[in-house]
């Protein structure tokens, strides 16, 4: 039996569902994912792109820089997925959009030079 994770926006304009185990999940320390997120840290799990599919509406895309594309409710605008480029056939889905984000807890960490001085993290021991 197969993982399934559904989840969405703010407003449930957008909804989507993923299928199995993540291939990874990590904290994003980039200044980027900070502005985008609006947090101090982004959290992601990473799926195949051919296991997510869409339930309602569409995620609304936005490229911000060279290589990356981000994803977003174009009504209320929660942030939802970043990608790109560097990432072809994968969906990097930020976690606090999945239901049982929860059980969804990142393992890595990325962009560690980018840290703000005082973030701290699970992973931090």
């Amino acid at each position: 039996m197969s993982e399934t994770w559904e989840g969405g926006c703010l407003c449930g304009d957008v909804r989507f569902r993923a299928q199995g185990a993540p291939k990874w999940t990590i904290w994003c320390h980039c200044q980027s994912c900070r502005r985008h997120s609006g947090a101090p840290a982004a959290a992601f799990a990473c799926f195949d792109a051919a296991k997510v599919e869409m339930l309602a509406g569409e995620i609304t895309r936005f490229r911000s820089s060279a290589k990356t594309v981000r994803g977003f409710c174009a009504r209320c605008g929660s942030t939802l997925t970043c990608g790109g480029d560097a990432s072809p056939g994968e969906e990097h889905i930020h976690i606090g959009a999945f239901d049982r984000a929860a059980d969804l807890p990142p393992r890595l960490q990325y962009f560690t030079d980018e840290r703000l001085p005082w973030m701290r993290t699970a992973l931090d021991g």
